[in-house]
């Protein structure tokens, strides 16, 4: 298995998930990120029957980073629990296009998703089926055309990064559903840098960091923690 662990015990299993590998199956059938991890459990402990595994969180499918799954039902249970309370720190770095007036700052919009077009919106707050979306950003470098942003999650609204800050008039390179401008093939410039939750078992904090490949536009930035 081509995948780096970032993270092991008996309770949680923390990755590194590779770009454009489904999180868990889907239409397309391919060979999806759980499916994967649940042969690596197998083969690796030597495990008769089913393995379980529990999904705690997602990412799209194009975005890449640390992502936590669960090997107990109460691992599962308590921190699903802990993302519920909004006590899981997520962080990410993106590529967006242009400069950002504002180098800081927090993001608040209201999102309704098109279950049909997979796609979210940001719509009035009194949308029918709404919900409220809040992040924080920061730039942390620049180039001539675009900006290297470090973002932390209030609350996981789907496509939620990739919305607001193109709603916001900074899209992400390569996002081929919100930038106009992304090209055909390119890779859209999202990753999952940094998780910290609290132990399910244990009264202590896992933390782990991970860095984007060294591709274009990753490869113009230091993006290492």
């Amino acid at each position: 298995m081509n995948i780096k662990v970032l993270y092991e015990d008996n309770h949680l299993l923390i990755v590194d998930k590779p770009v454009n590998i489904p999180v868990q199956e889907d239409s397309s059938e391919d060979k999806d990120l759980l499916t994967m991890l649940k042969e690596y459990i197998k083969e690796k402990y030597n495990k008769p029957g089913a393995v379980y595994l529990g999904l705690v969180h997602r990412l799209d499918r194009p975005v890449g980073g640390a992502i936590v799954f669960a090997k107990t039902s109460k691992a599962a249970s308590r921190l699903s629990n802990e993302v519920r309370l909004q006590n899981f720190d997520r962080e990410y770095h993106a590529v967006v296009e242009n400069h950002l007036d504002q180098k800081k700052g927090t993001l608040t919009n209201h999102l309704f998703k098109d279950q049909k077009k997979n796609i979210s919106k940001v719509v009035h707050k009194n949308h029918r089926g709404s919900k409220m979306a809040k992040l924080d950003y920061e730039t942390v470098d620049q180039n001539n055309k675009f900006s290297l942003v470090k973002v932390k999650l209030h609350t996981g609204r789907s496509h939620q990064i990739r919305v607001q800050l193109s709603h916001f008039g900074h899209p992400l390179f390569g996002d081929q559903k919100y930038n106009k401008n992304a090209k055909v093939g390119q890779q859209i410039a999202l990753y999952s840098t940094y998780l910290r939750i609290k132990h399910p078992t244990k009264d202590e904090y896992v933390e782990v960091h991970c860095n984007p490949p060294e591709t274009f536009p990753w490869s113009d930035f230091n993006v290492s923690y």
